[in-house]
């Protein structure tokens, strides 16, 4: 197999390796394959993939949709991000926790994230483009979050001076803010 899976402190959130085959003329990868995928416990349908390009010190996040839950397979092509997911299924053993792990394009490796999480990042290049594959299609209307620097969860972005977080993202609630009906069952 092409691809190495990782479990983190939280289970079904797994940093994924896949095999870089590199020589003088740069690199190849595959960046996704079902078999292999299916074959390391990830036998999902993507359904949207996306792109965003952001600078230094942009953190987008956290962010669930309910209704259209997606698991998403995360990576950065350019640059690099510090990428945090938070548990917030309620019943969950892991409720609050968050697992963070840089991904960048030096390190080539993926994050996969199953529905009932919040996610974000932090940019720590200068330029960064992060790409994500989905299970569902974004659905405007069932948008939440969980505000990215919510003290209670205690993730450590690194000490940003004067990070660039959109105005929808500072409004945010804590996760503690939340109403239940707000947030995935587990």
């Amino acid at each position: 197999m092409s691809l190495t899976r990782q479990d983190t402190a939280i289970p079904g959130v797994w940093l994924l390796a896949p095999q870089v085959h590199g020589d003088e003329r740069g690199f190849f990868m595959q960046t996704y394959q079902t078999r292999e995928y299916a074959a390391a416990g990830m036998d999902r349908v993507f359904v949207q993939d996306n792109l965003s390009r952001s600078r230094r010190d942009t953190v987008r996040g956290l962010h669930y949709q309910l209704r259209h839950p997606q698991a998403k397979l995360v990576s950065v092509l350019r640059g690099a991000v510090l990428d945090v997911v938070v548990d917030i299924r309620q019943g969950s053993p892991t409720f609050g926790r968050f697992v963070a792990v840089e991904l960048s394009e030096e390190n080539r490796r993926q994050l996969y994230i199953p529905e009932g999480f919040a996610h974000g990042f932090r940019v720590l290049s200068d330029v960064a483009d992060f790409h994500y594959k989905c299970t569902d299609f974004y659905a405007p209307g069932d948008e939440y979050g969980v505000l990215w620097n919510d003290p209670d969860l205690g993730i450590a972005w690194g000490g940003i001076a004067a990070p660039v977080v959109s105005a929808k993202d500072r409004q945010l609630p804590r996760l503690a803010e939340v109403p239940p009906e707000h947030l995935p069952a587990y």
